[in-house]
C-alpha cells in the first residue's frame, strides 16, 4: 500500500496555517512512515532528508528528531532546575514522551505522571521516536489516558511542577490558553509549586502572550515568559509561560547542575528570560515597534466600510483581497454569528455579525451603515440587498447573472447614484473580460466553461464532485438554453438539454462533452459582435456525464415537486423512491432495471452496463437501504442531492480543476479565416487550507471589483455587467497581477 498525505506534495511536506499567515515550513521527504486518523487528530509520521523523523499532529509539526531537545529541555529545565526540590510532577500532553525523558534528569524527581487525551500519539511514539518515548516505561512513571482538565479537577494539591506540553491554541485547545485552565494549573500545585506552559512564538503572537501575561498574574505569585530557539517550529522559535506560587523565587536562575543536556545550561537558562527589545518593549511597555508593511493609513485617509453577506467558498478569497488596502474595513454577515467569526479568523481590519437576510429592517440597517455590500447569498435575494441598497445609497457587487428582477431595479439604483456591479466571478466574470477584447470580424463565437474534479479525482460514474450547492448543479441541468448556430437561433428545453452535450477538444488531456448554457443569444449584442453567425456560451463536463444525468432525469429523480408517498414514518428504501419516479409499483431490482431500460435510450450495451452499474454505486436500486427524505415539501430532487453531496464530496488532498476557453472564428479582410483561442486552466491546492481553483476565480475578482468601485475607478451608477473594454480592461489588468490570465492561441 502506498501511503499519501495532503500535506505532501511533489516531495515536499508544507505546514501551511492561518496561526502563521504568508508563511510555511517545507521539508524534505524521504518516505511517509505512519497515517492516522485518531478519536481526536490527523497523526502523520514522516522520515526527512535532513530532520530525522518528524511527528506531524494536524497538519502541524510537533517534533523532529534533529531539533526537539531545544523545545523538550527548555520547557522541562527551566521550571525543574528553578525549584528548589521537585519531587512530583505532571505532564500533561507530551505524548511523544520528550517531556517526561527530561523531567527524569532531575535526581530529586520520585514520580511523574503524564496525561495525554490521545493515545494514537503515544503509541505511534513509541514506534517511530524511540528515543524520546522509551522512558515512559520508567517505573516512576504513570500513563494516564484522558482530558488534562477532568484530571487536574481531581488532583489539587498535588504536584511540585506541571508542564503543559499542548499544542496551537485553534479548536479545543484554545481553552489551554485561558484563565479558567491557568486557575485549575494553579490549584493541582503544591505550596511554592511552578508551572511551565508552550507560550507561543514572539515574532508572530506578541498580543497573545501580552494576554496570558496579564492572566496568569492575577493568578499566580509571579508569571513570567521565556522562549527557546527551534528551526522547525514557526518562525524558529517558541516561548513558555512560567509561574510559580512563590513570589519570591527567581525562576531565571537555576539552583542546580544538570547532566545530559544538548541545549539547555544555566547560562542559557538566564538568557532564555531575556527577550530582545521589539518583544520586551510591548509586553512591558505597550510599545508596538514592529516595522509597518505595506500600504499605510495617512491621517486624512477616509475608511471605507464593506459588508459581505454569505460564508461560501469563494468568500474568503475575495476577503482577502478586500483588506489588503488598509482603507478598507470588512464586516462578515452569517446567519449564524458562529460561521461569520470562523471565516473572518486572521482577516485584519474585520468584524462578523449575526444577520437574517429575511429581516428586512436589519438588512437595510447594516446595508445603510456600510459604503459597499458584497452578496455572495443565492442570487435569489439579491433584489432585496439591492432594494436595501437603494434606501442607504450602498454600492453592490455580485457575481451572478443579472435577473430580471435585478435589472428591474436599475432606474431607481442611478437615481440613488450607486454601482451595482455583478457578473464578476469566474463564469460569469472571467470570461467577459476575454471576450470583450477588440476582435475583427468574428464569424463564430464558442464559450465554454467546466468547474470539475481533478482527473484523479473524478473516480465516480458521473466524473463530478461537488463544491457547490448540489440542488443548484442539478436544476441547472433543466435549464433552457438559446444560442446561435450559422445564423439560427436554436433553442433547446430543459428536458432536452443533456441530449444536446457533444464531444469538444480543448486538449488531448481530456474527454470534454460540452452542451448549451442559458440563452447566449444576446451575448451577440452585449460582447459587440453582431457579424457573428455562430454565438454559444456553454458547460463542460466529462465524458459519460450527460448520459448519466439523462436517465436521471427519465427515472423522476430531478423532479423537485412534493409528493404525497413521501412519508418519513413509513421508512422507505431507496429503491422504493426509484419505483415511484418510474411509476411502477415493483421494487425488485430486476423490475427497476427492466423499466429504466424501457424508459431511456442506451446507445450500447457497455453504455447501459456502465449506467446501471452507476446507480447501484449511488444505491438508488438498494431494497435495504432506507433513504433518508429531503425538501420542503418531501421531494425527489432534495432527496437525491443529500445523497449525492455525501458520497461526491471533495476528500482531502483532491483538487478541483477549473477550464474555460474562448474560441473565436475570424475572418480576416483578405478573406482567410483563423480560430483564435483564448484558454485559462487551473488546478486547486490539495493542501490543507489551500483554496480549490473555484474559490479563488470566483473570489478574487469579486473582490478586484470591489476594490474598483471603492477607488472609483468602476463608477458608471446603474445596474451592470462587464460586457465593454472600458470597464474589462481594468479588471482584466487586475486579474492578470494576480497571476488569472488567459493564454491566448492560433490555432
Amino acid at each position: 500500500m502506498v501511503l499519501t498525505h495532503p500535506s505532501i506534495q511533489d516531495g515536499w511536506f508544507r505546514e501551511i496555517s492561518s496561526q502563521w499567515p504568508g508563511q510555511a515550513m517545507t521539508l524534505k521527504v524521504v518516505k511517509i512512515l505512519h497515517i492516522e486518523r485518531s478519536l481526536y487528530q490527523d497523526v502523520l509520521v514522516f522520515e526527512s532528508e535532513t530532520y530525522g523523523n518528524v511527528l506531524v499532529l494536524d497538519g502541524v509539526i510537533q517534533c523532529t528528531e534533529r531539533d526537539e531537545f531545544s523545545y523538550q529541555e527548555m520547557i522541562a529545565h527551566i521550571p525543574l532546575a528553578s525549584h528548589p526540590d521537585p519531587k512530583k510532577v505532571l505532564v500533561i500532553g507530551g505524548g511523544d514522551g520528550g517531556v517526561v525523558r527530561e523531567v527524569l534528569k532531575h535526581k530529586t524527581v520520585e514520580e511523574v505522571v503524564l496525561c495525554d487525551i490521545d493515545e494514537a500519539v503515544i503509541r505511534v511514539s513509541k514506534i517511530y521516536l524511540p528515543h524520546m518515548a522509551q522512558l515512559l516505561d520508567d517505573n516512576r512513571v504513570t500513563v494516564h489516558i484522558g482530558d488534562g482538565f477532568a484530571f487536574l479537577k481531581t488532583h489539587e494539591k498535588t504536584y511540585d511542577v506541571i508542564i503543559t506540553d499542548s499544542s496551537d491554541p485553534v479548536g479545543p485547545a484554545i481553552t489551554l490558553f485561558q484563565k479558567p485552565y491557568f486557575q485549575l494549573l494553579h490549584d493541582a500545585l503544591l505550596p511554592g509549586g511552578s508551572i511551565s506552559t508552550q507560550g507561543e512564538c514572539l515574532w508572530l503572537h506578541l498580543p497573545l502572550i501580552s494576554t496570558l501575561l496579564a492572566d496568569t498574574r492575577t493568578i499566580f505569585a509571579q508569571a513570567q515568559y521565556a522562549f527557546t530557539t527551534i528551526p522547525t517550529y514557526p518562525s524558529g522559535q517558541i516561548g513558555f509561560m512560567v509561574c510559580s506560587k512563590d513570589g519570591e523565587r527567581d525562576l531565571s536562575v537555576p539552583v542546580r547542575e544538570l547532566d545530559g543536556c544538548r541545549y539547555w545550561n544555566q547560562g542559557v537558562h538566564r538568557a532564555a528570560f531575556v527577550l530582545p527589545e521589539f518583544s520586551r518593549a510591548y509586553l512591558t511597555e505597550g510599545k508596538d515597534l514592529a516595522p509597518k508593511l505595506g500600504i499605510q493609513l495617512a491621517e486624512t485617509d477616509k475608511k471605507r466600510k464593506v459588508l459581505l453577506l454569505g460564508s461560501g467558498y469563494v468568500a474568503r478569497p475575495a476577503a482577502e483581497y478586500i483588506v489588503r488596502d488598509p482603507k478598507n474595513q470588512l464586516t462578515i454577515a452569517c446567519r449564524t454569528l458562529k460561521t461569520a467569526e470562523e471565516l473572518a479568523n486572521s482577516l485584519r481590519s474585520t468584524s462578523s455579525i449575526s444577520l437574517d437576510v429575511n429581516d428586512s429592517a436589519a438588512l437595510e440597517a447594516q446595508v445603510a451603515s456600510h459604503d459597499l455590500v458584497v452578496s455572495l447569498i443565492p442570487y435569489t435575494y439579491h433584489a432585496a440587498v439591492i432594494k436595501a441598497a437603494i434606501k442607504g445609497k450602498t454600492h453592490v457587487v455580485t457575481t451572478s447573472y443579472v435577473s430580471p428582477s435585478m435589472c428591474a431595479l436599475n432606474e431607481e439604483a442611478k437615481k440613488a447614484g450607486i454601482v451595482v456591479f455583478n457578473e464578476i466571478g469566474l463564469d460569469p466574470g472571467i470570461d467577459h473580460l476575454y471576450a470583450v477584447k477588440t476582435i475583427n470580424e468574428v464569424k463564430e463565437f464558442h464559450s465554454y466553461c467546466g468547474g470539475l474534479p481533478s482527473p484523479p479525482a473524478s473516480h465516480n460514474p458521473l466524473g463530478y464532485k461537488f463544491s457547490w450547492s448540489s440542488r443548484g448543479v442539478l436544476l441547472a441541468l433543466l435549464n433552457n438554453a438559446a444560442y446561435y448556430s450559422e445564423g439560427q437561433v436554436k433553442n433547446v428545453s430543459g428536458s432536452e438539454l443533456m441530449s444536446h452535450a457533444k464531444p469538444y477538444y480543448i486538449s488531448p488531456a481530456y474527454a470534454f462533452v460540452a452542451y448549451p448554457n442559458r440563452d447566449s443569444t444576446p451575448f451577440r449584442e452585449w460582447y459587440r459582435i453582431p457579424e457573428a453567425e455562430t454565438v454559444v456560451r456553454g458547460t463542460l463536463r466529462y465524458q459519460g456525464f450527460p448520459e448519466f444525468i439523462a436517465v436521471l432525469v427519465k427515472m423522476g429523480w430531478l423532479n423537485a415537486e412534493g409528493k404525497e408517498a413521501l412519508d418519513e414514518k413509513k421508512q422507505l428504501s431507496f429503491a422504493d423512491l426509484t419505483a415511484l419516479g418510474l411509476g411502477i409499483k415493483e421494487t425488485d431490482e430486476a423490475s427497476l432495471v427492466a423499466k429504466i431500460k424501457s424508459v431511456c435510450k442506451f446507445e450500447s450495451s457497455a453504455e447501459e452496463s456502465r449506467i446501471i452499474s452507476g446507480l447501484r454505486w449511488i444505491g438508488l436500486l438498494s431494497t435495504s437501504e432506507v433513504a433518508v427524505l429531503k425538501g420542503q415539501p418531501l421531494n425527489l430532487l432534495d432527496t437525491l442531492c443529500s445523497r449525492l453531496e455525501g458520497l461526491m464530496k471533495y476528500e482531502k488532498g483532491e483538487a478541483d480543476l477549473v477550464m474555460l476557453q474562448h474560441k473565436f472564428v475570424v475572418e480576416w479582410k483578405d478573406g482567410s479565416v483563423q480560430t483564435l483561442t483564448s484558454t485559462l486552466e487551473s488546478y486547486g491546492s490539495t493542501l490543507a487550507g489551500g483554496y480549490s481553483a473555484m474559490a479563488l476565480l470566483v473570489g478574487v475578482p469579486c473582490g478586484i471589483a470591489v476594490q474598483l468601485v471603492l477607488d472609483g475607478k468602476l463608477n458608471k451608477v446603474g445596474v451592470q455587467a462587464p460586457y465593454s473594454e472600458d470597464v474589462c480592461g481594468p479588471l482584466r489588468e487586475a486579474c492578470e497581477a494576480e497571476g488569472i490570465t488567459m493564454v491566448e492561441r492560433v490555432q
